[in-house]
């Protein structure tokens, strides 16, 4: 055999053991790579309802047992009631529930909308109220570092907390990224419903503004029905009909 083909066969017997061992790799891998992704996507909804902080960053097997103690996972048809997992069908949305002890707490909805090079993904979380927003987390994008990226950036997403996606007399508006600051380009009537843009960064904010106007009208029904078991427990306190749950309805 001469020096060229044995080079050639070398090249060949060596590819072929390389993509056996990736090919192999890659399969042994598979399952804990999963894992890992739910399990990020189960911090991203702790930390959307405050209950594991920026800065923390607790063992998988620690926000496995938490997110199995307060999250509880439904899904809902288009009128927002749960519906069961046999009856389940492709236009019913899912929904993260927070509960403490036998107490809703918050409700956590999943954004999947388009960014400006790619699809961003992550989760808003809304007070029981079903009105003022708990907290807001990126698990995935593909946006500009240093400008579209500062999404996932603690800053900006604490921007969210406390903010409306109803306005002043309880009708949906959603949530809005401004172009620049709320207090110079929005008036004060509307600034509780819009954050602070980020510079540089203009069409991250109108897609995100459009994809949470889309997702959260998708999710107004389930809203709806928390505002309406807030109203039902002032008009008992007060003295007026009884009060009934949200998961009696």
């Amino acid at each position: 055999m001469n020096e060229q083909l044995k080079t050639i066969v070398f090249a060949f017997v060596l590819c072929l053991v390389c993509s056996l061992l990736l090919t192999a790799a890659a399969t042994g891998l598979k399952k804990r790579q999963v894992q890992n992704v739910l399990v990020d996507r189960h911090r991203n909804i702790l930390m959307a309802v405050g209950l594991i902080g920026d800065n923390q960053h607790p063992a998988a097997r620690s926000i496995e047992e938490l997110y199995r103690a307060k999250i509880k996972e439904l899904w809902v048809d288009s009128a927002g009631a749960i519906v069961p997992p046999d009856r389940r069908g492709p236009a019913d949305l899912p929904l993260y529930v927070y509960y403490e002890g036998k107490s809703i707490e918050a409700y956590v909805v999943p954004i999947d909308t388009r960014g400006l090079w790619g699809q961003i993904n992550g989760y808003l979380a809304i007070d029981k109220d079903g009105s003022t927003i708990r907290g807001f987390t990126v698990y995935h994008h593909s946006e500009t570092p240093g400008l579209g990226g500062e999404i996932e950036r603690s800053w900006f997403r604490k921007k969210f907390v406390g903010k409306k996606i109803t306005d002043q007399q309880g009708r949906f508006v959603s949530i809005a990224i401004a172009k620049g600051s709320v207090e110079q380009v929005v008036p004060e009537a509307h600034r509780i419903n819009y954050v602070d843009g980020i510079s540089g960064a203009t069409m991250t904010g109108r897609f995100l503004t459009s994809g949470f106007k889309d997702i959260l009208r998708n999710y107004e029904p389930v809203a709806v029905r928390f505002r309406q078991a807030l109203m039902k427990k002032k008009e008992s306190r007060e003295g007026g009909p009884d009060d009934r749950s949200v998961e009696e309805k």
